[in-house]
């Protein structure tokens, strides 16, 4: 084998084991109680699936396989020191981190979501993060409230 295979195949595994970091948001990372402990979930997730790669023995195959484990854990680690956990709201009154408001759209469609944090955020589980567009408009509006967005109008029906 020619020394200059054995590098280039030695290259090839450095870059496989280079990932990118995840992209932290510049965003405060305002968390609900649910959405820490499922960073925290993340985040020992993470640290298993890499202390599981130390056992691998050859070392390029060690490094390939622990590349996503690592970023994941550098990921949750920052994720979890950042945490800003926010009380629930304290009335149903206005619309506000951690509250479920229900909307209706000028075209006839009622939507649900409750506000929660850039980590724990999926709309189609019925959350949305506290940044997005729409839960921007909607922070500190109540029951009865009409806001623009774009060229629909959304009337808040129920705030919980």
């Amino acid at each position: 084998m020619s020394v200059a295979f054995v590098k280039e195949e030695s290259a090839e595994a450095a870059a496989e084991t280079l990932l990118p970091d995840r992209p932290i948001s510049p965003h405060p990372n305002l968390v609900t109680e649910k959405g820490l402990k499922a960073l925290e979930q993340q985040l020992s997730e993470a640290r298993a699936a890499y202390e599981a790669t130390t056992a691998i023995e050859d070392v390029n195959e060690r490094r390939r396989q622990a590349a996503g484990p690592l970023r994941d854990l550098r990921y949750f680690s920052e994720r979890v020191h950042s945490a800003k956990l926010m009380p629930p709201p304290e009335t149903a009154t206005h619309v506000a981190f951690g509250s479920t408001v229900t909307f209706s759209r000028d075209d006839g469609r009622v939507q649900t979501y409750r506000i929660v944090g850039e980590d724990e955020a999926d709309p189609k589980a019925g959350s949305i993060s506290y940044i997005s567009p729409v839960a921007r408009l909607l922070i500190g509006k109540a029951v009865g409230d009409v806001v623009t967005m774009g060229e629909q109008e959304l009337e808040i029906v129920a705030v919980e």
